[in-house]
């Protein structure tokens, strides 16, 4: 299970190390791709494949489903870790997340966000601020 926030540096190659404690489910493989908050996600490859799994069941007669995973797919990356337990954080995906050095990685269950610090930050504040209503408005299957 990731949990946890860590703070990172980026590296001038756009290397991101992984925290050592999460490095071994990422041994086989990850997937990097766009999140919808402005940051970037991190999937274990089996966490990844079971993802997109369940998006092929959904309908693709439904323009919201056929956004989504274009949203979600056209912008993946198949990647490993090098021998350091880097993983080298494409371009394309440091703009979207406005990454430039200092990141902030987070855990969330069975996948990772990696924010541009100051991103993070703001995040952070909205949930402060909103926190009992992010908390009731969250539906749960009963």
């Amino acid at each position: 299970m990731f949990l946890g926030e860590y703070p990172y540096v980026m590296d001038q190659k756009g290397r991101l190390a992984i925290p050592p404690r999460f490095r071994e489910a990422f041994r086989v493989g990850l997937v990097l791709a766009r999140g919808f908050d402005k940051c970037i996600l991190v999937y274990p490859l089996y966490e990844w494949k079971a993802m997109a799994e369940s998006r092929a069941s959904l309908p693709p007669t439904r323009s919201s489903v056929r956004r989504a995973n274009r949203y979600t797919f056209s912008g993946a990356f198949d990647l490993e870790l090098d021998k350091q337990g880097r993983v080298l954080v494409p371009a394309s995906l440091r703009e979207y997340g406005e990454i430039k050095v200092d990141v902030v990685v987070i855990g969330l269950h069975n996948y990772l966000e990696i924010w541009a610090r100051e991103q993070w930050e703001n995040e952070k504040s909205l949930m402060r601020e909103t926190g009992w209503q992010i908390g009731e408005s969250v539906e749960y299957p009963e």
